[in-house]
């Protein structure tokens, strides 16, 4: 059985890797500054660590089906390199988070861009043949 998609599971895997090393630090920023569960309220440290992994949750509602549905309409290969920037571009927030809530802006420019070029490139490439 030939893989379909392989250049977009790739990516696909990359951003659930990511999310799941965001869980990880919001894990990690529990025990250091002693946020029980369920609380989701803490120190600016520990609050930033927490925004940065829902945010990128709530950001993944939308890559993750343009991101497939380019792949299907438009390229695998295409798919998985705005995908792949994608990636980079929540590593980036996440680290300028932690950091500084002033710092997540060039990540989440990055992030939403790419984003924004899936949706859009799906949208075309559904209305362009009707045109």
């Amino acid at each position: 059985m030939e893989l379909m998609y392989p250049f977009t599971i790739s990516a696909t895997l990359f951003a659930v890797l990511i999310y799941m090393w965001m869980g990880f630090k919001v894990g990690q920023a529990r025990g250091a500054y002693n946020v029980d569960a369920p609380s989701t309220d803490g120190p600016p440290e520990f609050r930033r660590a927490y925004r940065a992994h829902i945010n990128t949750l709530e950001g993944m509602a939308s890559f993750l089906p343009g991101l497939w549905i380019f792949a299907f309409l438009v390229s695998d290969m295409w798919a998985a390199a705005v995908g792949l920037v994608w990636c980079v571009g929540r590593l980036v927030y996440a680290i300028g988070y932690h950091r500084d809530a002033e710092k997540r802006f060039p990540g989440l420019g990055v992030s939403f861009i790419a984003t924004l070029t899936l949706i859009l490139g799906s949208v075309v490439a559904v209305v362009w043949p009707h045109i």
